[in-house]
């Protein structure tokens, strides 16, 4: 195959996803969207099919049973899932870093047991990563990997770990020499399935990115196969992690750029029919002015987005491009969903009308992957490197 004829069949397999996300979308998750959320009710049906979709193995190569998307293709199913509901869309984020994770880092053992039940979504799940005293510096986590024969024996604690509750698999990232100097050099990954030793404790409630379950992950003398050491060799997690988060933030990014969208949206079709003083508020100057800002702000989160899922695309380092996307998308999905709020007015703030949930959710995605205030000093590191005197 030609690279034409390659850029064509990409683009044509694109076609056909995107046309049946977007069908999947308007038929089996706008009707619920609104009712689950306010339940924080895990959406069980919407799930079952996405799997059936093959969503759970969107960026999974299709020698392994995955669809085989590139990021960029998935980004664009991320952010028509987002438009939406943003929470669905984060059922299968971070189920696919862990996937991505396995693809980019396994042995081929390891990517020939666990990628095609991942891709399949019989083996669900996440990243676990964050702990109670310990978010944006991994490098002080606690949770501790001790070797034992075959197998390693875990313990420690996990918190706001995605899927959490109803994940069956996760790659948890263990010191397994707590010792080591610099602190990077003592940090593992291990793919984990749920058994004796590992629970999950409690489901924690939120503001908003409802109907997913964030959970707390506990680790008492859980024992994991050497076999499930990521790569085979201890001390690359933190390197498989910032890997995994590349892609973690395009999402992210990917998902500002629906909320974002979503709320100007509605806020122009709400200011067509909404009159004030003998007019439709769109004919208001202040109005105007807020709605171009909302859509300035939309395509130039969407451009960035697909730049950095382009850099992702051809192997290049991409922490820069990812991090200016998930910067910028994740603050115009807060701003956005603010001036929706204000155009809408009291109908804004009612629980009856989508805005008010944009307004609870866009929040998390300047918290999530990394905060903001982080990634603009991974962005001024990157200039410095990358510029050099």
């Amino acid at each position: 195959m030609t690279t034409s004829q390659s850029v064509a069949f990409d683009a044509e397999k694109e076609t056909l996803v995107l046309d049946a996300v977007e069908r999947f979308v308007d038929r089996e998750i706008k009707p619920v969207a609104q009712r689950l959320e306010h339940a924080d009710e895990w959406p069980a049906d919407i799930v079952a099919g996405m799997r059936e979709m093959g969503l759970f193995g969107c960026i999974i190569r299709e020698e392994y049973g995955g669809l085989g998307l590139s990021a960029s293709s998935y980004a664009k199913v991320v952010e028509r899932i987002a438009r939406v509901w943003m929470s669905v869309s984060g059922i299968i984020n971070s189920h696919l870093i862990m996937a991505a994770c396995v693809q980019r880092n396994g042995t081929e053992a390891q990517r020939q047991r666990f990628l095609p039940r991942f891709a399949s979504g019989e083996l669900r799940g996440g990243l676990a990563l964050t702990e109670p005293d310990c978010g944006t510096d991994l490098q002080a986590v606690r949770t501790v990997a001790r070797r034992d024969g075959d197998h390693y024996v875990i313990n420690g604690t996990k918190t706001w770990i995605s899927n959490g509750v109803h994940g069956q698999a996760f790659a948890v990232l263990v010191k397994t020499d707590p010792a080591a100097q610099p602190r990077h050099r003592g940090m593992s990954l291990f793919i984990c399935e749920k058994g004796p030793g590992f629970t999950s404790t409690r489901k924690l409630e939120k503001l908003g990115y409802k109907g997913i379950d964030s959970a707390q992950l506990v680790f008492n003398n859980f024992r994991v196969s050497a076999a499930n050491l990521v790569g085979g060799v201890e001390g690359q997690g933190f390197k498989h992690v910032m890997g995994g988060l590349e892609l973690g933030r395009i999402n992210v990014a990917a998902r500002g750029v629906g909320v974002a969208r979503a709320c100007l949206e509605e806020s122009v079709a709400y200011a067509q029919l909404r009159r004030t003083f003998g007019k439709p508020i769109c004919e208001h100057q202040a109005i105007q002015l807020k709605l171009a800002d909302m859509a300035t702000r939309a395509e130039a989160a969407r451009l960035l987005v697909e730049q950095a899922a382009r850099a992702y695309d051809a192997g290049q380092r991409c922490d820069m491009e990812a991090g200016m996307a998930k910067l910028f998308a994740s603050e115009a999905a807060v701003e956005n969903s603010m001036e929706a709020l204000r155009i809408h007015g009291a109908y804004g703030y009612s629980k009856e009308m989508n805005v008010e949930r944009y307004y609870r959710d866009a929040p998390l995605l300047c918290i999530g992957e990394g905060t903001n205030e982080l990634q603009r000093l991974i962005i001024s590191a990157q200039l410095v490197e990358r510029s050099p005197i």
